[in-house]
């Protein structure tokens, strides 16, 4: 297939691209290359395009021709999207039903959307299924829980719309996040000798960055009729902050565990039975492993300023490059 991958030079882009050119796609990536323009290789298959999804124009231009759509653009996460609250609603929400028009109209055949488990808000439920209501917190996670109703009535035989509500991602990658929660705990325990957790009871649900590559892939290859209209929760174990903290500590080894109260108390246990069921999809790498990566990244110098340099931090970069 020929695959647009907006977002495709971010943190899982920078993985899931290369995962995609290696199944014998042609891949064309949309992005904005805030975080570098040297994320991904040049591939005989590969078309780079440096652009805005708000842009029709380029749009247009990077759907031509194209069978499937993997939406992954967006500014990422809450802190960031509320340091500028009009941009973040205008690249998460207002741009995203134009390019679903567009796609079908241009002949997509299938529509991949990177919704978030955000969107559940804080459940009291042991297991929280997709078929529970809805109760976003914050500007970002609404956003998120609009365009999948926004998605889905577009959706007939010749366009096959998906959403994924990933957990918190995780592990090391071209395009490195380190503000994310392993990763943050991670690498402050690698380079100060000390994990420090925020409260420590609350459920936080994660997955390893290669199994998020892994359920893109299920969820492309998968027959129309399993994914038609479908969402599908995508996670790991879930954990509390605290045993995070404890796995990070275990780890890194030679490291202090300190525990600060948070007024942040958010808290879920996701359940990723339906992807398992439907498509068997079962997230195979543990948080230690990614853990042991980034600690592998660090001591081979391929995150050098881990702690300092923005391009690791999505609220540092966006405050930098000031876009409009």
């Amino acid at each position: 297939m020929r695959i647009l991958v907006t977002g495709g030079a971010g943190y899982v882009g920078s993985k899931l691209v290369p995962a995609l050119l290696a199944k014998g796609h042609d891949v064309t990536v949309l992005d904005l290359y805030l975080y570098g323009d040297k994320v991904l290789s040049p591939h005989a298959h590969l078309t780079e395009i440096k652009g805005d999804i708000r842009d029709l124009a380029c749009l247009d231009k990077a759907l031509t021709n194209c069978d499937a759509v993997i939406h992954l653009a967006c500014i990422s996460n809450d802190p960031s999207f509320e340091l500028n609250p009009s941009l973040g609603k205008s690249i998460n929400l207002d741009a995203f039903e134009p390019l679903v028009r567009l796609a079908k109209a241009k002949g997509v055949q299938r529509f991949i959307y990177a919704s978030s488990s955000s969107v559940y808000g804080v459940k009291d439920a042991p297991n929280v299924t997709e078929d529970m209501t809805l109760e976003p917190l914050t500007d970002y996670s609404k956003f998120k829980a609009d365009c999948e109703k926004i998605l889905m009535p577009y959706a007939d035989d010749s366009f096959i719309c998906t959403v994924i509500r990933p957990a918190t991602v995780c592990g090391y990658a071209p395009r490195q996040r380190l503000d994310v929660v392993v990763n943050i705990l991670t690498n402050l325990a690698f380079h100060t000798k000390k994990v420090k957790v925020m409260g420590g009871d609350q459920m936080r649900p994660n997955i390893h960055i290669d199994d998020m590559v892994e359920a893109y892939l299920k969820i492309l290859d998968a027959p129309k009729e399993k994914v038609q209209r479908e969402i599908f929760n995508a996670g790991y174990h879930n954990h509390t902050v605290l045993e995070i903290g404890r796995m990070v500590q275990q780890v890194v080894g030679d490291c202090e565990l300190e525990v600060v109260p948070t007024p942040d108390n958010r808290s879920y246990h996701v359940s990723s039975e339906k992807i398992a069921q439907k498509l068997g999809f079962v997230a195979q790498h543990s948080l230690q492993e990614a853990v042991q990566e980034l600690v592998s990244a660090f001591q081979g110098g391929l995150l050098p300023d881990s702690l300092t340099d923005k391009k690791y931090f999505n609220i540092q970069t966006m405050k930098a490059v000031d876009l409009k």
